[in-house]
């Protein structure tokens, strides 16, 4: 690259430090060209053979636990108390007003003025050797208890969809950071050069509550970010020959797009250029192996049967499926969203009975089968599965619907629970507690941040070194936050 180019390239306040003699310019770029993770390729030559592959695999800090990611969404959150947190006090003092005390100084999306208490009215039961608390929505998941690790003290600052999710994604409740997924593979590069690295599965028909940014790329390079992948029709979008054009006729001209490209990296020096070669390449070997990979009519039977999928439908279930299949070929990091899970009882189907049972049912069966599926093929140990919303529900009767025979909750940040298996987490135990009418978390706080942290460290990160530098600072997922929870580690 053109000496003056790279500076132009790099030109910030840093730089015109280190014409001044301090030094801290070259401090920059040298983060910039990372010690930790490669930042992004770099041109040498003129052959497509000799670029960096920014997808290539690479080592982390540290030997890793997990080597994969498996993150499930339910959009929305659901209403932990009907699913993992027993209060038996609560359900005592069902319909009584809520103590001031609890409520004093609080904001709530929907709520307002005195509500009412609402013990669930679903049946618990203690699972598994450990006795991890789980209730009669989940039957399925009871069978896998031991598996699991269910923190039931997670808080965030965040009250509304959008904010909490991004929070929980890419560090930070405004658009335009990297996300969990896009910094995993920013780390640790791809197993499979014809694969993404990092996939993205939508079902119930709603895209995430934070848009593409909850799984964006951000500043980083945009190789990083998730590809969007369909379980009905084609499997990427704009993937495919356009009519007329044949493989051979497309790989002529893809390749005199290479060269235009790097001519244009060796004349501005820019990595999105790169980038662009390499997101083109993968493309071409996606056209191939991708419809392999999302062909789930090769799975037997029974296994079909196991995850509840149906060849040629876009279900919850074919994407648990079809992430076990992603990452058995070695995706990164597959994340699964699925939108339906915002408990207001504004209608039948988010009412914390019947709704709920309704909707668990599409989710119970297929996160159950996808642990033991992982779990039969020796891949669990090091696949890390998370299962969450972006924030909990409320102990009390949602403001808008109290006065109805439906029962709903409100948004609720303060305290909330989720579940992690595998991938080197202590499975069968229950992490952190709330208090006893679940206001707030009584012991153990693990911020949203701390579980970004712990999830990094799964991976074999310092979460405080995996750095991109951007306008003059470096940035991390979770800014100048965050602490591994050691105690829920095997």
């Amino acid at each position: 690259m053109n000496d003056f180019l790279q500076q132009r390239l790099f030109n910030t306040r840093r730089t015109f430090l280190k014409n001044a003699g301090v030094g801290l310019g070259a401090m920059a770029l040298s983060s910039l060209l990372n010690d930790g993770a490669t930042a992004a390729p770099e041109a040498a030559g003129s052959s497509i053979e000799n670029v960096v592959n920014p997808l290539a695999p690479r080592k982390p800090h540290f030997e890793a636990k997990a080597k994969r990611v498996i993150y499930l969404h339910l959009t929305g959150s659901p209403p932990h108390l009907d699913l993992y947190d027993y209060k038996p006090e609560l359900v005592r003092l069902d319909g009584q007003p809520a103590p001031d005390s609890f409520i004093k100084g609080k904001r709530f999306a929907f709520t307002t003025g005195t509500p009412k208490l609402l013990g669930t009215p679903r049946k618990f039961t203690q699972c598994g050797k450990g006795g991890v608390w789980l209730s009669d929505a989940i039957p399925h998941l009871q069978g896998v208890a031991d598996e699991m690790c269910v923190i039931r003290s997670m808080f965030t600052e965040q009250f509304n969809h959008a904010p909490a999710e991004l929070l929980l994604y890419t560090g930070s409740a405004r658009s335009g950071r990297p996300s969990l997924g896009a910094w995993t593979t920013y780390g640790l590069g791809s197993e499979n050069e014809n694969l993404p690295g990092f996939v993205v599965l939508i079902s119930s028909g709603v895209q995430p509550n934070g848009g593409k940014n909850s799984f964006g790329s951000g500043f980083l390079p945009s190789v990083f970010q998730g590809v969007q992948c369909r379980s009905k029709g084609d499997p990427v979008l704009y993937a495919s020959d356009p009519a007329g054009m044949d493989r051979g006729t497309r790989r002529d001209t893809l390749e005199a797009l290479r060269d235009l490209n790097e001519l244009q990296a060796q004349e501005l020096g820019h990595p999105e250029t790169l980038t662009r070669i390499a997101q083109y390449e993968l493309a071409f070997r996606m056209q191939t192996s991708v419809p392999e990979v999302m062909d789930i009519t090769k799975e037997t039977k029974q296994t079909l049967e196991d995850y509840g999928a149906q060849p040629g439908a876009a279900s919850f279930a074919n994407n648990c499926l079809l992430a076990r299949r992603l990452v058995e070929q070695g995706v990164r990091y597959v994340q699964l969203f699925d939108w339906g899970w915002d408990f207001h009882a504004t209608g039948a189907d988010t009412d914390i009975r019947d709704g709920l049972t309704n909707k668990c049912r599409t989710m119970d069966r297929p996160i159950a089968a996808l642990i033991k599926d992982l779990k039969q093929r020796g891949m669990l140990h090091d696949t890390l599965i998370i299962c969450s919303g972006e924030f909990g529900r409320t102990p009390f009767r949602e403001g808008r619907t109290s006065g109805g025979n439906l029962l709903g909750r409100d948004h609720y940040p303060d305290v909330y629970s989720l579940w992690l298996a595998g991938g080197g987490i202590k499975g069968g135990t229950m992490y952190g507690e709330s208090d006893e009418l679940a206001f707030s978390v009584a012991h153990n706080k693990v911020h949203v941040h701390d579980l970004q942290a712990t999830i990094l460290h799964q991976l074999g990160f310092d979460h405080t070194k995996l750095t991109y530098r951007f306008q003059g600072r470096d940035y991390r997922l979770t800014d100048v936050h965050g602490n591994v929870v050691k105690e829920i580690l095997a």
